[in-house]
C-alpha cells in the first residue's frame, strides 16, 4: 500500500481512480466480464492503462433509502481502496443485488474481496 507524506497509508480515492463520465461507463457495459456473488455484481473490462478505475451504479430500485445506498457505496469504495494496488488496469462498475442492503458489512466486504481476487486471477490467466 502506498503511503502519504505523513507516513500513513494512502486512503484517498482520487479522480484518476474513478469512472467519471457516461462514455467510460458505456465502455464497461458494452462487453463486460463479470465477477461477484451475493451482494454485488461486479462488471469489469480492461482499460489499457496500469491503474484500475471504479464506477458505482447503486440503483434506487435495489436500495430505496439514501442511507442504504450510501452505506453500500462506502463499503465498495473502502474495499476498492484496500485492494486497488493488486488489481490490473481495468475499469470496474459495481452494482448491488436485491439482497445487498440486508447483508452485514462483513459479508459484503468478503463478497467484494472475492470479486477482486477473481479479477486478479482472470487478468493473470493466459489467453
Amino acid at each position: 500500500m502506498s503511503e502519504s507524506t505523513s507516513g500513513r497509508p494512502d486512503r484517498s480515492h482520487p479522480r484518476g481512480r474513478r469512472l467519471t463520465n457516461a462514455t467510460q461507463f458505456r465502455h464497461v457495459f458494452a462487453e463486460p466480464l463479470r465477477a461477484g456473488k451475493s451482494g454485488f455484481v461486479v462488471l469489469y473490462r480492461p482499460n489499457g492503462s496500469e491503474e484500475p478505475r471504479l464506477g458505482l451504479a447503486i440503483a434506487k430500485k435495489r436500495a430505496r433509502r439514501a442511507v442504504d445506498r450510501n452505506r453500500l457505496k462506502r463499503i465498495v469504495r473502502e474495499s476498492f481502496r484496500l485492494h486497488h494496488e493488486q488489481l490490473p488496469g481495468v475499469d470496474v462498475v459495481v452494482l448491488c443485488s436485491h439482497d445487498a442492503k440486508s447483508l452485514p458489512n462483513r459479508r459484503l466486504f468478503q463478497a467484494l474481496a472475492q470479486a477482486w481476487a477473481s479479477i486478479r486471477n482472470t487478468a493473470c490467466a493466459p489467453s
